[in-house]
């Protein structure tokens, strides 16, 4: 078992909390970086969207893990990012613009939508997202000057400082790069007074708006950079599918992002990861699986949404902790052993009692 010592302040502002952590998360880069040269073209494709869908979780996580507001529609903000991308860049705007005024432009889509549902949450602010999921993906049908219609939109190839960003390898990295980018973001957030006042909201709004945060400005914050770093991810899942059309950013698609949290493990950046890695690798997985299923059972229509409806509830019902908390388990017994016990895993209430006052 692991014991830190700690001897200066600086340690508790470092973002790794010891030298195995540098040295597993640098392995960890190294073997990223050297993966395009191993695998072939269609794997480095599908890990490159992973990187996509793992932003969007990520960004979703600071939403409902660590600010408690849920939102089933970041499909749309996916898709404000990507259209605003692809828009800009037919206009003839460098790349390293348009990547960032994706983001912008999803930001402020999200304040849009966040200072309107200030006084909502639960059921209610779900409802209300899932309302301006419909919304946007109507005016992106309707909006055929700009976005095309339904007969599509081809996405320009992007170009970094004259080099051309295309091919499933060039995804990847860019990707990548992302990801550590939103990944450094979040964690210093989380850690700054404005990532507490977001945990705190989510603990019980009661306490937090008593010790005088702000719960209107901390909302509006959280659905802005959510938004944001969506709008992030939208800008380069526009150049894997190079090509876009409305129906892509269905109410499916917000429904794998919740997936995503919740499986991976809710209030976890890493768990945002591993939800990632399994919500986008199961379709390939059940594509392989139709083929040794019964005609009847494996060209079902909506197989794969009704298999992550019920991945979703069975791990809501055995494992609220997802896959990050099932990992934390294993690695506890590990490290506890022999002395493991099983109440060390028992469940506790994860909020205040003030919330029985609402």
């Amino acid at each position: 078992m692991r014991y830190l010592f700690k001897t200066r302040y600086q340690q508790d502002l470092a973002l790794m909390r010891h030298g195995g952590d540098r040295m597993s998360y640098g392995l960890l880069l190294v073997v990223l970086l050297l993966i395009p040269a191993v695998l072939g073209e269609f794997y480095v494709g599908e890990l490159g969207a992973v990187f996509i869908f793992a932003i969007t979780g990520v960004a979703l996580m600071l939403l409902i893990g660590y600010t408690g507001l849920v939102s089933l529609g970041h499909a749309a903000f996916l898709g404000i990012g990507a259209y605003t991308n692809a828009v800009l860049l037919e206009k003839g705007v460098p790349f390293v613009i348009t990547l960032p005024a994706s983001g912008a432009t999803a930001a402020l889509a999200g304040i849009a939508i966040g200072i309107p549902t200030l006084r909502m949450s639960g059921l209610y602010l779900a409802i209300a997202t899932l309302a301006f999921g419909s919304i946007v993906g109507t005016v992106f049908q309707k909006w055929t000057a700009v976005t095309g219609g339904f007969d599509g939109f081809a996405v320009p190839t992007p170009t970094i400082f004259g080099f051309p960003i295309e091919g499933a390898t060039g995804v990847y990295y860019l990707s990548l790069a992302v990801l550590l980018f939103v990944l450094w973001i979040s964690v210093n957030l989380l850690r700054s007074p404005i990532g507490r006042a977001m945990v705190a909201i989510r603990d019980s709004e009661v306490s937090a708006q008593s010790m005088g945060i702000n719960l209107s400005l901390y909302k509006t914050i959280a659905f802005a950079v959510s938004a944001g770093m969506t709008g992030l991810s939208g800008a380069l899942f526009a150049h894997y599918v190079r090509f876009l059309a409305p129906d892509s950013f269905d109410i499916l698609l917000s429904i794998q992002f919740v997936t995503i949290v919740f499986v991976g493990g809710l209030g976890s950046l890493h768990g945002a990861i591993f939800g990632a890695l399994f919500v986008r690798l199961l379709p390939q997985a059940i594509a392989i699986v139709r083929d040794y299923l019964p005609s009847a059972i494996g060209r079902m229509p909506g197989l794969e949404p009704s298999i992550f409806g019920l991945i979703l509830v069975l791990c809501i019902l055995f494992e609220p902790a997802g896959i990050y908390g099932r990992w934390q388990k294993v690695k506890l017994y590990f490290n506890s052993f022999p002395m493991y016990r099983r109440t060390s895993f028992r469940r506790q209430r994860a909020y205040a009692r003030s919330e029985r006052l609402r």
